[in-house]
């Protein structure tokens, strides 16, 4: 079988899939922004691609500014795509994540080849709405970020999407193409150690015998309950005056609104809660920024207890993680943490906008060595039966991409040659 994979930030999603399919001996090909040259990478061929960017370009309306980005990086892998043909490379299968868009012209490459999307979510009102009160406007803008989405869903042969939530976010027409299969833990790997150390730039050298409560988000920002866990920040310290604080983001935004010019949402509520918190105490908060993965691994490990907010969003795979960790996890109540944890079973669950109860669950735990040891080891074996890359998520990956191989082709009316 011959595979193409796209991704603007390959492997991605593919991580574990394209080298497995790669090491059973199929050929697989990359084509991303990644790389600048040529490189084979788990067994798999990667190629760049460049952008082209029209020099004549006039400014968009702001709602289509996704769109036009899109449409840019469509037209540019659609020439990169028609050189790889040119080559003599014709995929079977090709794996894409469409949110980026380079997706969108490749069935007028290769018309007969299965296409599979990465379905990672469709945006609904439901987001914009949970923060407050919803305008008419926040829905056409939402609306207008679906358009990729639409225009891949033509095209589309199957979906695979990691969560039911992310699945059942898309409309129903499309449900149906849709298989949920996460994209896997390494829990053989991700595993509790009684004798890891954390070391960091500013930070103390923490053990499992210090007092870690750990908060990760990709970059910092409300649609991660960045706000959230800033605001139980000041009767936390004050309650528990030995806890360090450790705290992985960047100063991005990754999703939702981006935070007013010139400012960042980390300094934000920062300032907000920062008069509210003696310098001494302040002193035991550390921002690490993105760290390596394996300082990361080592910051689950040594964590006491591990705090995750998500809006009613994609599922971050640091939550996975940290209970693959063992950690005792406190998390908002939104629906895709309800997918994976259930209160009182493998974590402790709180109202998304209620900071004293996060606070609550975090003294609550700390002081209850027991019932942290309990959640834990429920969370990693909850982990390892469903999640687990090696058992679980790579043999189902590999047979969903065999399934896409084994549809009749499905081209496109209307084909560019």
């Amino acid at each position: 079988m011959k595979l193409l994979f796209i991704h603007q930030n390959f492997p991605g999603q593919f991580l574990h899939l394209a080298p497995e399919l790669a090491a059973q001996g199929h050929e697989c090909v990359a084509l991303t922004l990644r790389v600048k040259e040529p490189t084979l990478w788990n067994g798999v061929k990667v190629l760049p691609y460049t952008l082209d960017i029209p020099k004549d370009a006039t400014h968009p309306h702001p709602w289509l500014t996704n769109t036009n980005t899109h449409l840019i990086r469509a037209h540019s892998f659609f020439k990169a795509a028609c050189a790889l043909r040119d080559q003599g490379f014709t995929p079977d299968v090709i794996v894409a994540h469409p949110g980026w868009g380079e997706s969108l012209f490749v069935k007028d490459v290769w018309p007969n080849a299965r296409l599979g999307l990465f379905c990672e979510f469709y945006n609904g009102p439901e987001q914009a709405a949970f923060e407050g009160e919803v305008t008419p406007e926040d829905i056409l803008r939402l609306r207008m970020k679906n358009i990729t989405n639409h225009l891949h869903f033509a095209i589309g042969d199957a979906g695979l999407s990691p969560t039911r939530f992310q699945a059942d976010s898309f409309p129903d027409a499309f449900h149906d193409k849709i298989s949920v299969v996460h994209d896997g833990i390494r829990t053989d790997l991700l595993l509790r150690n009684e004798n890891v150390l954390f070391e960091a730039e500013g930070v103390p050298t923490l053990t499992r015998n210090d007092e870690v409560i750990t908060f990760v988000n990709r970059n910092l920002e409300p649609y991660r309950g960045y706000h959230i866990f800033m605001r139980a920040l000041p009767r936390l310290l004050r309650e528990r005056p030995n806890a360090q604080v450790l705290i992985t983001g960047g100063d991005e935004t990754s999703y939702g609104a981006p935070p007013p010019k010139g400012q960042s949402w980390k300094q934000i509520y920062i300032d907000e809660v920062r008069d509210q918190i003696p310098d001494q105490d302040w002193a035991r908060v550390h921002f690490l920024g993105r760290i390596p993965y394996d300082q990361f691994t080592k910051m689950l490990q040594v964590s006491r207890v591990h705090v995750y907010l998500t809006y009613p969003f994609v599922l971050s795979w640091s939550l996975l993680e940290a209970m693959s960790c063992e950690a005792a996890i406190v998390a908002s109540r939104t629906d895709p943490v309800e997918e994976v944890l259930t209160d009182g079973q493998a974590a402790r669950l709180f109202d998304f906008h209620d900071p004293e109860a996060l606070t609550d669950n975090v003294v609550a735990l700390l002081n209850d060595p027991e019932e942290r040891q309990r959640l834990g080891a429920a969370a990693r074996a909850h982990v390892i039966q469903n999640y687990d890359l090696q058992t679980i998520c790579k043999p189902r990956l590999v047979d969903w991409v065999q399934s896409l191989h084994d549809l009749p082709p499905s081209p496109p009316r209307h084909v560019a040659r």
